[in-house]
C-alpha cells in the first residue's frame, strides 16, 4: 500500500526523511568538489558565473508542454551529459571542455542541495526529492 507524501505517493518516487537528507548532502559534496576541481583548472570565475545558469535554459520547454519540459529539464539536470563532456575532454585531450563540465556538475549539485530534484511530468514542482513549495520539500525532508 503506497502512502501519500505531500501530494506524491511513495510509489511515485518522491523520497522523504533521511533518504532525502542524504541526497541533499550528496549534492553539497558534489557542489564543493566540483568547485574545488574547477579552481584547479585555472579557468576564469567569470566563465563560471556566465555559464552557471545555462542548464536552466532547459526549463523553456515547459512553455511548450509540462511533459516536454520535464524531459528536457531532467536531461540537463543529470550527471550523465556533463560526465560524457568531461570524458570526451579527457579522451580527446580537449582540456577546454573540463571547466564547462565542472560548472554543469556544480549547478546540478547545488540544485540537489536546495531540493530541486528531477521532475515528474505532473508539473515543475513535482520532483524525486518531493514537492517544491512552502509545504513541499522542507516538510518532506523533516519527515
Amino acid at each position: 500500500m503506497a502512502t501519500q507524501v505531500q501530494g506524491l505517493s511513495a510509489a511515485g518516487g518522491a523520497v522523504t526523511g533521511s533518504v532525502a537528507m542524504l541526497l541533499r548532502l550528496e549534492g553539497l559534496v558534489v557542489a564543493v568538489a566540483s568547485a574545488v576541481l574547477y579552481a584547479r583548472t585555472g579557468a576564469s570565475w567569470w566563465l563560471f558565473a556566465a555559464l552557471w545558469l545555462a542548464p536552466d535554459l532547459s526549463m523553456l520547454a515547459y512553455l511548450k508542454r509540462p511533459c516536454l519540459g520535464a524531459r528536457y529539464y531532467n536531461v540537463a539536470h543529470t550527471y550523465l551529459l556533463p560526465g560524457v563532456l568531461a570524458l570526451l575532454g579527457w579522451l580527446l585531450h580537449a582540456n577546454a571542455l573540463l571547466p564547462g563540465a565542472l560548472i554543469w556538475v556544480n549547478h546540478i549539485g547545488v540544485d540537489r542541495l536546495l531540493g530541486y530534484g528531477l521532475k515528474y511530468s505532473d508539473g515543475f514542482g513535482f520532483t524525486h526529492l518531493g514537492v517544491l513549495g512552502k509545504r513541499g520539500v522542507t516538510s518532506a525532508v523533516q519527515n
